[in-house]
């Protein structure tokens, strides 16, 4: 046996020769746990995250106001006008489309990125059933009332509180909420410089 293994001695020899040449060709990276291994994130990537995110809802305003809805007949009014008056209550939401980024809006360099946001809009106005009450109505002697008068009485109230919210800039605050929302998000995948460039919110000034 001794005699065989003196035998296999050359090819061992041989064999840990090729080996030990292997790794000082290779730079014995394979083995290495603590070696850095350099990557790229692409900008088709970034979109896709970013869409992922679909529509930001970055800010929501609770607002209420009274609306007065009726039909004045004028001389008549005692007989066949109608009025209604209702206190409305309702969430606004703001954001962010962020499904619309394009890949031409977004710029990546190493861990640099840079992208310019779609413009704000208004992403719902939900009238509070429970809150919203209608608490005084007058009907004429001569007719039975306007069975859609309330409902248009809630849609007046539902459009007059999403101009308040405009006026009182939903928008700007969406678009502040929705860079910083972003910026933490890049972060987060890995960037140092984050840079977000807002679009102009719609001009609301005539409202």
């Amino acid at each position: 046996m001794s005699r065989f293994l003196r035998g296999l001695g050359p090819w061992v020899l041989a064999a840990v020769i090729v080996g030990g040449g292997f790794l000082v060709i290779t730079g014995f990276s394979a083995l290495n746990p603590f070696k850095s291994t350099p990557y790229t994130i692409h900008g088709p990537t970034v979109v896709e995250s970013i869409q992922a995110l679909s529509e930001l809802t970055s800010v929501e305003y609770v607002e209420y106001t009274t609306i007065e809805k009726g039909k004045d007949r004028g001389l008549l009014n005692w007989a066949k006008g109608e009025r209604i008056y209702l206190f409305a209550l309702a969430r606004i939401g703001a954001g962010i489309d962020l499904g619309a980024i394009a890949p031409e809006d977004v710029h990546v360099d190493e861990e640099r990125v840079r992208i310019t946001l779609p413009p704000p809009a208004i992403l719902y106005v939900e009238v509070d059933d429970e809150a919203t009450q209608v608490y005084d109505r007058d009907t004429g002697i001569l007719t039975s009332g306007d069975k859609d008068l309330e409902t248009e009485a809630r849609r007046a109230a539902a459009d007059e509180l999403e101009r308040q919210a405009l006026r009182a800039g939903i928008l700007e605050a969406a678009t502040e909420n929705a860079q910083e929302t972003l910026t933490a998000f890049l972060e987060g995948l890995g960037f140092t410089d984050v840079v977000i460039d807002p679009a102009p919110a719609p001009d609301t000034s005539g409202l």
